[in-house]
């Protein structure tokens, strides 16, 4: 597949099969992940996959956030309220969950520069799984739960859990979402 196709086919996969994945896959999307460009080549990313029953209990741990989507009741459609709700509970049956963890830093560039790293290579990822016709989803919405998610990831207390990407086998083919095109000022 050309990049620009790619590119343009990625789409967020909230629902999947759950086929499992082979671990070679699985792997090759993690050596995608790694030629993300860094900070002075810091590669400061680290990769929680969690299969099996390290995936349920991931699951487990983001499942509890449902309970405080109410505060998203008065900004959210109730289809998409319930959507989300859905969505949560089950992570959308993705049989992979790769947490992406960078160490925590005080200094506010150094921080910058860890979390632009990670979300390059979240989108390297992203963009192998569209080329191996596979889905996935990057979501970093479960904070009110984010040390229990931790905790199931296995990461480190003094490392920050930048997003966590479901990956699988896709089970619906979304509508692309109409691109906005008023995002760049040219200045000469």
């Amino acid at each position: 597949m050309e990049l620009l196709e790619a590119i343009a086919k990625r789409r967020s996969i909230r629902l999947y099969t759950g086929e499992q994945i082979d671990r070679d896959v699985i792997d090759d999307l993690i050596d995608a992940a790694i030629h993300a460009p860094s900070s002075f080549n810091a590669q400061p990313w680290h990769f929680h996959v969690a299969t099996g029953h390290a995936r349920e209990a991931v699951g487990e741990a983001v499942a509890q956030s449902t309970r405080f989507l109410e505060e998203y009741a008065s900004v959210l459609p109730p289809e998409l309220l319930d959507k989300a709700a859905r969505f949560y509970a089950d992570l959308g049956k993705a049989p992979v969950v790769i947490g992406v963890s960078v160490p925590q830093s005080a200094d506010e560039v150094d921080q910058v520069n860890t979390l632009v790293a990670a979300g390059a290579a979240i989108e390297n990822l992203m963009l192998r799984a569209v080329d191996l016709g596979l889905g996935a989803c990057c979501i970093t919405a479960p904070r009110w739960v984010v040390d229990q998610v931790k905790a199931a990831l296995g990461v480190p207390a003094e490392r920050l859990l930048a997003g966590l990407v479901l990956v699988g086998k896709p089970a619906e083919e979304p509508v692309p979402a109409e691109r906005r095109r008023d995002v760049a000022t040219y200045l000469e």
